[in-house]
């Protein structure tokens, strides 16, 4: 999508009103109106269209913007559909119920959040993917959130949080290595330097996650664990050898194999491990079970709802909102409207404070234009690489305000890749967990604080 020129050249101030025109019609409708994206996100295409069509592009033209925005996203729809088998696949081999069990003797409520926290940042720096983390201890978390009658927005959030920071500080994740490769700086002098405002606001969501957890345990909370663990027990689905698969995910994401590939492995060594974990499996049942999910048929009904899930159906409704979103951002970018909101700002800077906020302002912006975490880290990496070396910058801070302001974001829109993807997989709404995804929101303002100040911020 990056590479689409733009059919005409707007006016800044037309950039803008358009911008909030659509934007503020989609945020209300999902507000508001409580409708789901998809048909203010079409509705926000037509007039895209229509506006096109006025300023005399070709229709042509208009449909292959639409076509290049929703090509971006074609690895992210295979991706989805991986990850809804992986966690059926999980299910049934007995992968994310043991992690559930054995979490459940280690965790408890005291300090939940807090720990849940900690727990997806290690699994997301070992695995260097926020997604398949979200996914898959993730998963487990929110089950024993709901096992032990917490808040399951602040417990996505706690995930979220953990998950986005691994990934940032992961030498294994594409973000990183996108954003070190787009402004050309040193892979590790880049996690170095993202590590003065990461590690910070590491520390302070830490204290806030520890501060809101529960600290007592009651007895009714130890009654429904030792349930859930009999429940468990009792199906059959506790087994060592269960936590095979996640060996497989680790050992193949440390040796950089690709996601797909790593993914798809882990889900044949889960239907591998699931013949030996239920003497009942089957080929027809195997083959139900990748496609609409895990059922499970307990009579407990924590349990149930707990292990139900997964499946390749149960993404496409996160696939097709995910296209549509791309679709959409595709016509920003054909009509000349991000441009033209990218060169209002680029053209009025030349001091660090106001260069740095408006960077990251601008890497927020195009997650919510275009919900893609990619081209937030591109687009806005090459639109600014000038600024930062007229302002006698080193490209590694602009590396850093890209993974700030542009990685950790994404989570946090309704319509981006990554909001629908973990709303899908956590069951819980983008707007319902965004207060609690500290760790994300915190980033993009401790850059701009760090912007402002100077502090760890050299000339060349």
């Amino acid at each position: 999508m990056m590479q689409q020129e733009p059919s005409i050249k707007v006016k800044t101030w037309e950039a803008i009103l358009i911008t909030i025109i659509l934007l503020s019609g989609i945020s209300y409708c999902m507000i508001a109106l409580e409708a789901p994206p998809h048909i203010p996100i079409v509705l926000s295409m037509i007039i895209l269209i229509i506006y096109g069509l006025c300023k005399g592009v070709k229709y042509r033209e208009i449909e292959q913007g639409i076509m290049d925005g929703t090509k971006s996203g074609l690895g992210a729809t295979f991706l989805f559909f991986f990850i809804g088998m992986l966690i059926s696949s999980w299910m049934a081999s007995g992968t994310i119920p043991t992690f559930i069990y054995y979490s459940l003797d280690i965790v408890g409520p005291n300090y939940f959040y807090a720990i849940s926290f900690v727990v997806t940042a290690i699994i997301g720096m070992s695995i260097g993917s926020s997604l398949t983390t979200a996914a898959t201890i993730g998963v487990a978390f929110m089950g024993l959130s709901g096992a032990l009658d917490l808040n399951p927005a602040i417990t996505a959030g706690a995930i979220i949080s953990g998950a986005f920071f691994g990934d940032k500080m992961s030498p294994l994740s594409d973000t990183t290595n996108l954003a070190s490769m787009t402004v050309g700086v040193d892979l590790f002098d880049h996690i170095k330097t993202m590590s003065m405002t990461t590690i910070p606001v590491f520390i302070l969501s830490f204290i806030i996650f520890f501060l809101i957890s529960p600290k007592g345990m009651e007895e009714a909370s130890l009654v429904k664990i030792n349930e859930m663990q009999e429940g468990l027990l009792a199906l059959g689905l506790v087994k060592w050898y269960a936590i095979i698969p996640f060996l497989v995910l680790v050992v193949l994401a440390i040796k950089k194999i690709p996601a797909l590939i790593t993914l798809a492995a882990s889900i044949v060594t889960a239907i591998i491990v699931s013949f030996f974990v239920q003497n009942e499996m089957n080929l027809a049942k195997l083959i139900t079970i990748l496609f609409s999910g895990y059922t499970s048929n307990s009579g407990i009904e924590d349990i149930d709802s707990l292990l139900t899930r997964g499946g390749m159906e149960s993404m496409f409704f996160s696939i097709s909102l995910v296209l549509l979103a791309l679709a959409m951002g595709g016509l920003f970018i054909k009509l000349g409207i991000l441009a033209a909101l990218i060169r209002g700002i680029t053209d009025y800077l030349s001091k660090r404070g106001p260069l740095i906020s408006a960077t990251a302002s601008t890497a927020v912006g195009i997650n919510f234009i275009v919900g893609e975490q990619y081209l937030s880290i591109l687009l806005t990496g090459n639109a600014y690489k000038d600024s930062f070396s007229k302002a006698n910058l080193h490209p590694r801070y602009l590396s850093r305000v890209l993974e700030d302001a542009g990685t950790v974001v994404n989570p946090l829109v309704p319509w981006s890749v990554c909001g629908i993807f973990l709303t899908t997989v956590l069951d819980v709404n983008t707007l319902t967990y965004l207060p609690f995804a500290l760790f994300c929101l915190i980033s993009p303002l401790m850059t701009i604080l760090y912007g402002w100040t100077g502090w760890t911020m050299k000339k060349q």
